[in-house]
């Protein structure tokens, strides 16, 4: 196990700024990372040499060698030259925020899209900072067929990366197809979709096992949980089926975080995909944390790049059950929940329903008995309310979305 000192530069008094180094913390515990101490220092911009200063820089050493730490973490991106010059005088590797949440997706990645996805965004990172890794080599070559001096050590490594960027792209872009081809048929057939996104750590898996436990009476395909950041990096889509033959896809994606690294955005932009081809958004918050109202705002901010727009979204205010008192929620087309509990899911559901079927016809229908199927079909599918069969056929009371109004518009009193 590392054992690490964490630096925060503290620019213009941030008031978010004690929560982004406990949040720093949280995430070098979750790479099996042990904090022994946390500096800060507060400057109004960093330097060019050592991102802090330089008297800073000599304190971090004495730090480093009376606790005999071997890691050093910074709360920012630092330039390639900063880590260079940290690591000549610190004698310890140096590393940012970015290569820490890097650590941790590389770490939970399990399917092959995700596992590609965190590859990628890796290598991007660390194609600019190769410089300095490797004392430069310079192989001559001579005879013939020569063309001058052969490629400097560097200039390899660079190579090397662009090849797997590249390797990396096509293979993920085959995965990306068949997620794509899937969402088409879910389009072509009419079926909702209902994405869950929000903050790491909101309550997204164990909303989503509460959202099934509810709706259905099965304990199978429960998705993993756990009290901690990024504990699931996959998509998983599960079908939920209402009382009245109301059907929607609920789909659980990866979580956000403050200063999520943007390769890591880009790279895992076809898992995002989802949640711009959704019916509705359920933005998951956990309303225990008090700094709550920033963790909105940083998966507003994300949502925006993805060029998220149009789409409804319900506020979930999650985690109740942990909270003395209720603070006061001023959004629209909000709910509080505790989805450990199951307190208010019924609620949530409703909602759900209402938003997604706002647009549900109530038609009157007569089908012909030599179209049995149609009936059928709308049992499995709608809600019917009401059915008489008459020497004619059959008469049914129905709601119908808007793919079936059309496909049996021509039976519809």
């Amino acid at each position: 196990m590392e054992e690490a000192i964490l630096v925060g530069l503290d620019q213009n008094n941030d008031d978010n700024f004690d929560n982004s180094m406990l949040e720093l913390a949280n995430l070098a515990t979750a790479c099996n990372v042990t904090v022994l101490h946390t500096m800060i220092q507060k400057r109004e911009k960093p330097t060019s040499n050592f991102y802090i200063g330089k008297g800073k820089v000599n304190e971090l050493l004495e730090i480093i060698t009376t606790l005999d730490a071997d890691l050093v973490i910074f709360n920012d991106e630092l330039s390639p030259s900063h880590i260079r010059n940290l690591e000549e005088v610190l004698s310890v590797k140096v590393i940012d925020r970015t290569v820490l949440i890097l650590d941790i997706f590389a770490r939970r990645a399990k399917t092959k899209e995700a596992m590609l996805q965190v590859e990628l965004a890796q290598a991007k990172y660390f194609m600019p900072r190769i410089i300095g890794m490797h004392k430069y080599l310079s192989r001559q070559k001579s005879g013939t067929g020569s063309k001058g001096p052969g490629e400097q050590q560097l200039e390899l490594d660079r190579r090397v990366l662009r090849n797997k960027v590249t390797k990396l792209k096509k293979d993920l872009n085959e995965l990306v197809k068949v997620r794509r081809t899937q969402r088409e048929k879910r389009k072509k057939n009419d079926v909702f979709t209902v994405a869950l996104t929000g903050y790491t750590n909101s309550g997204k898996s164990t909303l989503m096992n509460s959202i099934i436990d509810v709706a259905t009476a099965h304990k199978e395909g429960y998705m993993f949980k756990k009290n901690m950041l990024f504990a699931t990096l996959e998509t998983k889509t599960k079908q939920i089926h209402l009382d009245n033959n109301h059907n929607f896809l609920l789909t659980d994606t990866v979580g956000f975080i403050d200063k999520l690294p943007h390769h890591l955005v880009e790279a895992f932009k076809s898992t995002l995909e989802e949640i711009s081809e959704a019916s509705l958004i359920l933005h998951v918050i956990d309303v225990s944390n008090t700094d709550y109202e920033n963790q909105i705002h940083t998966v507003e901010e994300v949502l925006k790049e993805l060029n998220i727009k149009d789409i409804p979204i319900i506020y979930v205010f999650n985690k109740i059950d942990i909270v003395e008192t209720l603070p006061h929620i001023s959004r629209e087309h909000s709910i509080t929940v505790s989805a450990l509990n199951n307190i208010n899911i019924e609620k949530l559901l409703k909602l759900i329903d209402n938003e997604l079927y706002k647009s549900i016809k109530n038609v009157k229908m007569l089908i012909p008995f030599n179209k049995s199927e149609i009936y059928s079909d709308l049992k499995e599918n709608s809600n019917v309310l009401e059915t008489e069969y008459l020497d004619v056929g059959i008469n049914v009371q129905v709601e119908l979305d808007e793919f079936h109004f059309n496909k049996y518009k021509k039976y519809i009193k």
